[in-house]
C-alpha cells in the first residue's frame, strides 16, 4: 500500500471514528503547546520578569493574568477596592476578574494539589471537552445549508481548532478553556431546542467572561428562524416552549449584568465594576470601534485603516459566503457578532489574538477554504496535503504566540 493511501485509510478512519480521533490530535497539540511554551521559557523569558537566572516551564505558568486568578483563589477578592493613594482613582485590581475559573481551580485544590498543577489539570480536561463540543456544534445539520461532507468538514475544523495560534493559553491558568466549553455548549443546546440548559450556560458565562451580547443575537437569531418557520408550517409559534424561551431570554440578558452588579453591590461602588476596567484600559465609552481606527491611523495612516476595514470586510464576506453557509445560523450569528463585539468594546491590545480563539467557526471557514471547491459544491481530491500544510502553517503560529507574547519582559510589555 502507498504512503497517500496509508494517509487516507488513515482519515477515513479516524472520521469514522471522530471523538477518539479528536482527542488523538488534540493531545498532539498540547504536546506542540507545551514544547512551544518550554521554547519561550528557555530562549526568550528575560531571567528579569521572573527573579532568577534560569527561566522554565513552571514560570510560564505563573505570568500575566495567572498572578492575578492565584491571588482570587489564596486571597479572595480585595475590600475596599484598591484606590491610588494620590489621586483617589479606583486602580489594578482582581475584580476586573470573574470568579467561575478561580471557584473550579479551587474545586480541584481540594485534593491536595496547588494552584498551579490544579489550573492545569483542569484547563486540560476542559479544553478536550470544548475539542469535542465545537465539533459537535460543527456536525450539527438543522438551520444550514445542505452538505454531505458535513462530519468531515467538521472533523478537520475542530483539530484545525486545535492548532489556533493563541491554543496555549488553553493549557496555562487562563479562563478561554472554560469559556469556550461554555460557549459551544450554550450553541449547541440553542440548536437542540433546550433552552433551559441555555439559561443555566448563560448565568454560568455571567461569571466566566463578558459575551452575553453576541450569545444574546444568537439567541434571538434561533428564536427568528423557528418563529418564521412555524409561520409557515401553520403552527403557532413557540407554542408549549414560550415559558421555557422566557427564562432564557431573561438569563442571557442577567449575564451580561451579572459580575457588574455582584462587584457593585459587594464593593458598595455601583459602578465598581466598570471603573476598574478603566484602570486596566478598557473605555468603552469612548465609542464603539473609536480605539481601533485610531491606533490605524496612528500606526499607519489611511493606508492601515484600509487594510483593517478589508480584513474584516473579507472575514464577513467569507461568514456570510458559501464557505460559510454549511454552518448553522446561531453559529454563523456568533460568528458574526462575536469579533465585532471585541472591535467595539476592547482597545488594540495582543490579547485580541487569544480573545479570538473562542471565535471557533473561524476553523470551520479555515477548513471550507482548503478542503472545498471554489463553489463549495465538493470537496477536493488533494485536501489532505492542504490540510497538512495549513497545520504545519499554525504550528508555527503557535511557537510565534508562545515566544512572542507569552514571555514577560518588564521594559517591554506585550501581554498574550
Amino acid at each position: 500500500m502507498s504512503v497517500r493511501a496509508r494517509v487516507d485509510a488513515w482519515v477515513d478512519e479516524a472520521v469514522a471514528r471522530p471523538i477518539r480521533s479528536l482527542l488523538v490530535v488534540y493531545a498532539l497539540s498540547r504536546v506542540v503547546a507545551v514544547l512551544a511554551i518550554w521554547v519561550a521559557a528557555r530562549y526568550y523569558q528575560s531571567p528579569a520578569g521572573v527573579g532568577h537566572l534560569d527561566p522554565g516551564l513552571p514560570d510560564m505558568f505563573g505570568l500575566w493574568d495567572t498572578q492575578w486568578y492565584r491571588r482570587i483563589v489564596t486571597e479572595g477578592y480585595p475590600i475596599p477596592l484598591p484606590a491610588d493613594p494620590e489621586t483617589g482613582e479606583i486602580t489594578y485590581s482582581a475584580w476586573a476578574f470573574f470568579p467561575l475559573f478561580p471557584g473550579l481551580v479551587r474545586l480541584v485544590m481540594a485534593t491536595g494539589i496547588g494552584f498551579t498543577a490544579s489550573a492545569v489539570v483542569l484547563n486540560l480536561v476542559l479544553g478536550a471537552a470544548a475539542t469535542v463540543l465545537v465539533w459537535k456544534v460543527l456536525s450539527f445539520s438543522g438551520h444550514a445549508a445542505a452538505q454531505p461532507a458535513r462530519e468531515r468538514l467538521a472533523f478537520v475544523a475542530a483539530a484545525l481548532w486545535c492548532f489556533y495560534p493563541a491554543t496555549g493559553v488553553m493549557v496555562i491558568p487562563y479562563t478561554e478553556a472554560l469559556a469556550a466549553v461554555l460557549i459551544a455548549g450554550a450553541l449547541l443546546l440553542l440548536m437542540r431546542g433546550n433552552y433551559l440548559g441555555v439559561a443555566g450556560i448563560a448565568l454560568l458565562l455571567g461569571f466566566t467572561r463578558g459575551v452575553a451580547a453576541p450569545l444574546g443575537l444568537a439567541v434571538l437569531a434561533h428564536l427568528w428562524l423557528r418563529w418564521r418557520q412555524e409561520r409557515e408550517a401553520g403552527v403557532a409559534p413557540f407554542a408549549h416552549d414560550r415559558l421555557r424561551i422566557a427564562v432564557m431570554v431573561l438569563a442571557t440578558g442577567v449575564s451580561g449584568i451579572a459580575w457588574p452588579l455582584t462587584v457593585g453591590y459587594l464593593s458598595g461602588l455601583p459602578d465598581a465594576f466598570f471603573r476598574v476596567q478603566a484602570a486596566w484600559g478598557q473605555r468603552p465609552d469612548e465609542g464603539p470601534f473609536v480605539l481601533w481606527f485610531s491606533w490605524a491611523w496612528e500606526q499607519r495612516g489611511l493606508f492601515a485603516v484600509v487594510v483593517m476595514v478589508a480584513l474584516v470586510g473579507t472575514y464577513l464576506a467569507l461568514v456570510l459566503g458559501r464557505h460559510g453557509q454549511w454552518i448553522p445560523l446561531e453559529v454563523r450569528m456568533w460568528a458574526l457578532v462575536y469579533p465585532m463585539y471585541l472591535f467595539a468594546v476592547v482597545r488594540p491590545i495582543t490579547s485580541m489574538w487569544r480573545f479570538l480563539l473562542l471565535d471557533f467557526p473561524l476553523a470551520a471557514l479555515l477548513a471550507s477554504v482548503v478542503m472545498r471547491t471554489s463553489s463549495g459544491g465538493r470537496i477536493v481530491e488533494h485536501w489532505r496535503r492542504r490540510a497538512a500544510v495549513v497545520v504545519l502553517v499554525l504550528v508555527g503560529g503557535i511557537f510565534a504566540w508562545s515566544c512572542g507574547l507569552l514571555p514577560y519582559v518588564p521594559w517591554h510589555v506585550t501581554p498574550p
